[in-house]
């Protein structure tokens, strides 16, 4: 069974939790990224918590900005740091004298779980990451390969002032489009009731999502009207900002057409505990693609001795 729970942080912020699984019991907390919500999670919700699969307490939040969560509507509410302190929050609020058994997270949720696990390793025995590039990865890719370069071009759409209207134009056609399989058709796990999901998430508005994207510094370069953009290309990040200590799992859709094979190269320099784990035909959506999946990589991961 999945609840609904509004779980209000010290610093003022509330998220809107799905969860499942008796209180008190080791905590799996699982984080969604861009344009999703914590329903995405709702089947590894269930299987988790029953016990024969560890009987663990599962907690999906909506990630500030989004749905029913917290929607502060300054763009620099969105950065890093202030995306670690709800987490760390809302951990001592579901683990209180703990820490968490493992932390899941798939896109955007992924790059504030990169952040935690850098910053507060303390607050976690295990990270496994979903098609979320580590940061270093990522500067290095946008800096030095044009294909992923051009693969994330879609981020300047994002920042732009009038994102959430046309995104919301036309029943949100631009937001379904991302699902959308390579020759252009709706995927299968697409359903009527799946739709129904977003369509509800996005008419809550779409301000506080497309404020990761204005928020982040990681953008790919390009030219403008006025001369070239460099985006990530005048960044660097020291290494004490990318080091990854605990034991690690990243399961990787290899077709995902946003964030490229490439970014999995050099994991291990940064994350010395690391499993990896490709999927071939999976894309950037694998938790909707592949649930069994998932379920089956995670529950390994989380009996490994690791």
């Amino acid at each position: 069974m999945i609840s609904t729970r509004d779980i209000s942080l010290p610093h003022g912020t509330t998220l809107q939790c799905r969860v499942s699984g008796v209180a008190g019991r080791p905590v799996l907390l699982f984080l969604h990224g861009f344009p999703e919500g914590a329903f995405i999670w709702d089947e590894l919700l269930l299987h988790f918590s029953r016990p024969e699969n560890g009987g663990y307490r599962c907690v999906a939040p909506c990630l500030r900005g989004f749905g029913a969560s917290s929607r502060p509507t300054e763009v620099a509410a969105y950065r890093a740091k202030h995306l670690v302190q709800d987490l760390v929050a809302l951990i001592a609020a579901e683990c209180p004298g703990a820490v968490l058994e493992c932390l899941v997270a798939h896109d955007w949720g992924g790059a504030v779980a990169w952040n935690l696990a850098n910053q507060q390793p303390q607050h976690m025995k295990r990270l496994a990451i979903l098609n979320s590039p580590h940061p270093g990865a990522f500067l290095r890719e946008l800096q030095h390969n044009p294909a992923q370069q051009a693969a994330s071009q879609y981020m300047h759409f994002l920042c732009r002032p009038d994102a959430e209207a046309l995104l919301a134009e036309d029943d949100f056609r631009r937001l379904f489009a991302f699902f959308n399989t390579p020759d252009g058709r709706a995927p299968a796990w697409l359903t009527d009731t799946v739709r129904a999901q977003y369509r509800a998430l996005w008419q809550q508005g779409l301000t506080g999502a497309c404020n990761y994207y204005r928020a982040s510094p990681l953008r790919p370069p390009r030219q403008t009207e006025d001369g070239c953009d460099p985006g990530a290309q005048a960044i660097t990040l020291p290494d004490a900002m990318l080091a990854v200590t605990v034991p690690t799992l990243v399961l990787w859709g290899m077709d995902d057409p946003a964030l490229l094979p490439g970014l999995l190269d050099g994991l291990p320099g940064w994350v010395p505990q690391l499993q990896l784990r490709r999927v071939e035909r999976a894309t950037h959506w694998i938790v909707h693609e592949h649930p069994e999946r998932v379920a089956m990589e995670l529950q390994r991961f989380l009996q490994s001795k690791q």
